[in-house]
């Protein structure tokens, strides 16, 4: 359930609503069950109510055992949604799920006209720069400096001795103790997800977190994305460069470092240790071992063993990479000759 901290929660919407909205059916008129979506999760955490959907062949074994009440899927696969859910035929089921979770779910906006609400709760020895605005229910630790033009949103918590610096944005984040996010950094925005349907390109929303962990760094204009229904974390003393980007549903292990430019796809996972040169790119849902090391420039496309070095576009193991690198310069060199 997305954290209501952080986000407004609709009651429920009914199956007329539901296929109005999403140009979905019924496939079984008769069934009709509770009749309400009242939340929209994944198809591993579906209950009662609850509406996920399916639109990849990869999560077949997930749709077989979901809990979900109501599924989107296509009518390819309608035979497939068990019996104790009820199917809801679409051609675009991530889309028309998006569309319902935009009615539910709705991210929390400063209320008033209070720069500072007047529900945030500070404690001794915060220090707040000019031009800071910062919503209800958020609670800062102490020693903690927000500095000039610095936005925190509603419902965040910021640990002790942390400093946030100028122009940067804390959105549906909780923060740990001595963390920094340097001038300009963006944490907790949504992350990048889109799916279309007859109507149009549709925002996918995205209903997770962003949790820092206790002596995060997070350099200038780096962006980390708050899931999209999960959680990403970014493990403790792990130390983040300039202008990095780490998308949705990320796990970063504790005292990794990322170097400038590097760019982490959503729901990639990665071991404590772990280390980025500059530049280096990853696709998404891959995992990363402990201890592993990515050169800089170099893009991920496969899994990345524990204790290995990659280098290269794609990535493969840096011994291999230098090899291919040497023997194409001899041969290169010996066609000049010719």
């Amino acid at each position: 359930m997305p954290d209501p901290r952080f986000f407004d929660i609709g009651s429920k919407i009914d199956l007329d609503q539901v296929a109005a909205l999403t140009s979905s059916r019924l496939t079984a008129p008769e069934k009709k069950g509770s009749g309400f979506i009242t939340a929209c999760a994944p198809l591993s955490f579906g209950g009662i109510g609850h509406a996920a959907f399916f639109s990849d062949r990869r999560y077949l074994t997930n749709l077989h055992r979901t809990g979900a009440e109501f599924v989107f899927v296509t009518d390819d696969f309608v035979d497939q949604v068990p019996a104790a859910s009820i199917a809801l035929a679409t051609a675009s089921p991530q889309a028309a799920w998006a569309r319902v979770a935009t009615q539910l779910y709705r991210p929390r906006r400063h209320e008033g006209t209070d720069a500072i609400h007047p529900s945030v709760k500070m404690e001794v020895g915060v220090t707040i720069g000019i031009g800071v605005v910062i919503g209800q229910d958020v609670e800062i630790g102490a020693g903690t400096r927000i500095e000039a033009y610095a936005v925190i949103g509603p419902g965040c918590r910021i640990g002790r001795d942390c400093r946030i610096g100028a122009h940067s944005t804390i959105y549906c984040a909780l923060l740990g103790d001595r963390v920094q996010v340097l001038s300009g950094g963006h944490i907790g925005e949504a992350g990048f997800g889109v799916s279309g349907d007859a109507k149009g390109l549709v925002d996918v929303p995205q209903l997770g977190r962003v949790i820092l962990q206790d002596d995060v760094s997070v350099g200038s204009g780096t962006c980390i994305d708050r899931g999209a229904y999960d959680d990403t974390v970014i493990g403790e003393a792990t130390k983040i460069d300039n202008m990095v980007q780490v998308g949705h549903n990320c796990q970063i292990g504790r005292n990794c470092i990322l170097a400038a430019h590097t760019g982490i796809s959503g729901s990639v996972k990665v071991g404590d240790g772990a280390m980025f040169g500059g530049r280096a790119g990853v696709i998404d849902h891959i995992a990363i071992g402990a201890g592993a090391k990515i050169a800089a420039g170099a893009c991920v496309f496969k899994d990345v063993p524990a204790a290995t070095m990659v280098s290269g576009f794609p990535a493969r193991p840096s011994r291999q990479f230098l090899r291919e690198m040497v023997w194409l310069e001899k041969n290169a060199m010996t066609k000049d000759k010719g």
